[in-house]
């Protein structure tokens, strides 16, 4: 009745109290170090583990105080049902055919190293599909957003008028796809600021031969294609128009995640700039011809023609001309000049009578130096008599980093993989096959700037950049998670061997995530890998109840070989309930496109792991510790 239920509570509670508190604290040391994630990502990642650790320990005293009160509430006035004997003894049976096969002294050896192999195995199948390209590693996904833009950029020293031409072409070809809820082009300026033009500095792109069209895509729910779809069709197309004109365009998606210039980057440094325009010249002909990469372009400045004008000083004075008259002339030719002002009741400020040439005839100069001036005399003189022309280049803007000149080639990856890494690792090696500096292969950095500015080097940035910080912090904050997971088992189980024993599952949620993400056909992105670092606690959690049966039978003085089967037999229902409820939880978040990387490793990294943990962690517990007791 009632009182034995307030009898059997606290028991209850009493029994998985310990295991409990240590399985919780698990799960915060696997996550809180990604806190520490540095960098852009930093932002990105930190609500995930503060906010999953306050969610733990929030879960912890609702299991000790509101779970067994409201127990007591509801069931208090029923009598207590003891788990049908039937169905518990189909369990032990199963687990005592399973686990006591591994454990018969006499063959159990042999049998245990099988399974030890075979697990192995699997772990290193699983690992290879990374490096067959089955599992895609990228950074983020790309999202589904409702927008993209089209960057165009003509020859320097186009007129506007020409850019504007070249720009509806493109948008007159953009209409027709029937995802497009509408466009508006920029011509000689740049498109309000949006994320990329923050990031990627679009918003200082004002210039006579720049141009942008900002695409607005009809809201997701109204068409089947992805965003990323969408701007992965239009690029050929629009990149076929925009060769007739000579204009380079990039299709530019909103970045998922944190910013980069361009998916991918390559910095060109060396001794003098003429040497590294040279340089990033080789470089971007070996990244264009590369397969699946797109929108290359470079930072180097088509060279403009400019005229010098040079007056005839000499000649000037002989036909009664000075030097500022014939300036003055031409400036008002070009830039127009304000001869009179209207003044009238109507007007608060006098209105200027301005003069200048229509465009057309500016551009010509033939015809600007016939325009014929006024001398003193009151004779009239060409401009050509007294001005002599000089061709010339116009000044090249040099661009620096980090207080070095720098020559920058971006690119970026579509097809298949879609991920920028796997286009640059191909480069890399083509790199070191077509592109010398002095006779060497030329040098490649990736982590940090060349240290040696006597040679010509290129330092890898963008999206990799972004990968390996992120992946390297992420790596540390599974390590120090690792290690605070030792330190917590140690102190509960006050041994060195128990914790390894324990922690030994969690390579095994290899085995269901990398094949969890090939069967979806997944990339394998920052939120998969916060969720390896998830599971890792959770992992730990299934070991340390069952360990912690094994001692409580042990010190019940149940034998040894007996404890192991029980602790499966009874402990595997509530692990399995509880790894179903957190594999529902992350069902939710499937068709995310950022999250899904973190479904997909619960789900399937739960399911795998969970039902080996039931196998391997007695079978090795009673290895190794068969010994010892």
């Amino acid at each position: 009745g009632a009182e034995s239920l307030l009898e059997a509570i606290p028991k209850a509670v009493d029994e998985v109290g310990g295991p409990t508190i240590l399985a919780t604290f698990t799960v915060i040391a696997a996550l809180l170090p990604m806190a520490f994630v540095t960098g852009l990502m930093g932002p990105y990642m930190s609500p995930i583990p503060i906010n999953a650790s306050l969610g733990m320990l929030i879960s912890l005293a609702v299991a000790f105080v509101i779970t067994p009160w409201m127990t007591y509430r509801v069931l208090g006035n029923q009598p207590v049902h003891v788990a049908d004997a039937g169905s518990q003894q189909k369990v032990t049976l199963f687990f005592n055919r399973l686990i006591g096969y591994y454990l018969d002294d006499a063959v159990g050896q042999k049998r245990r190293r099988q399974l030890g192999l075979g697990v192995l195995l699997l772990i290193l199948f699983s690992l290879g599909l990374v490096y067959t390209q089955h599992v895609v590693l990228k950074m983020l996904p790309f999202d589904n957003k409702s927008e993209f833009q089209v960057v165009v950029d003509m020859p320097e020293g186009t007129p506007l008028e020409q850019t504007s031409k070249v720009l509806d072409e493109l948008a007159a070809y953009i209409a027709t796809v029937a995802e497009v809820k509408d466009y508006q082009i920029y011509a000689g300026t740049a498109a309000p600021i949006n994320f990329n033009g923050l990031v990627r500095q679009y918003y200082l792109r004002a210039d006579a031969h720049l141009g942008d069209i900002q695409v607005n895509l009809l809201d997701k729910s109204l068409r089947q294609r992805k965003s990323h779809e969408i701007a992965g069709s239009v690029r050929e197309p629009l990149k076929a128009i925009a060769a007739k004109f000579n204009a380079s365009i990039k299709v530019v998606e909103v970045p998922p995640g944190p910013p980069v210039m361009s998916p991918l980057v390559a910095e060109v440094y060396g001794l003098n700039y003429r040497g590294q325009v040279d340089t990033a010249r080789a470089i971007r002909q070996v990244i264009a011809s590369t397969p699946d990469i797109v929108d290359v372009d470079d930072s180097i400045v088509a060279p403009a023609l400019r005229y010098i004008l040079h007056v005839d000083r000499h000649r000037a004075a002989l036909l009664g001309l000075d030097q500022q008259q014939v300036s003055r002339a031409i400036k008002t030719l070009l830039s127009g000049e304000n001869m009179a002002w209207l003044h009238g009741e109507q007007f608060k400020y006098a209105v200027p009578i301005r003069i200048e040439l229509p465009l057309q005839s500016r551009a010509d100069l033939q015809q600007l130096l016939a325009t014929p001036v006024k001398t003193s005399s009151g004779a009239a003189v060409a401009l050509s008599d007294v001005v002599n022309v000089e061709p010339a280049q116009q000044q090249q803007s040099i661009y620096h980093k980090d207080l070095l000149p720098v020559v920058f080639v971006t690119a970026d990856m579509a097809g298949e993989l879609d991920s920028p890494l796997y286009g640059m690792f191909d480069i890399i090696d083509r790199l070191d096959a077509e592109v010398a500096s002095y006779g060497q292969p030329i040098r490649q950095y990736f982590i940090n700037a060349p240290a040696n500015p006597y040679e010509y080097s290129m330092k890898w940035d963008g999206e990799w950049q972004m990968t390996y910080e992120t992946f390297r912090d992420m790596g540390i904050a599974y390590s120090v998670g690792l290690l605070l997971i030792y330190l917590l088992v140690v102190a509960q189980f006050r041994s060195y061997v128990v914790p390894l024993i324990i922690m030994a599952p969690i390579p095994l949620t290899i085995i269901g995530v990398m094949p969890g993400h090939a069967l979806m056909g997944a990339q394998f992105t920052a939120t998969s890998m916060i969720g390896m670092i998830a599971l890792a606690g959770i992992i730990v959690r299934n070991s340390i109840l069952l360990v912690d049966f094994i001692n409580e039978q042990l010190g019940q003085g149940v034998a040894f070989r007996e404890a192991v089967i029980q602790a499966s037999s009874v402990r595997s229902k509530p692990i399995i309930l509880t790894g179903l409820a957190a594999m529902m939880g992350a069902l939710f978040i499937l068709d995310d496109p950022i999250f899904s990387g973190l479904a997909i490793t619960l789900i399937f990294g739960i399911l795998v792991s969970t039902l080996l943990t039931l196998l391997v962690i007695p079978i090795m517990y009673y290895a190794i510790m068969k010994k010892r007791i």
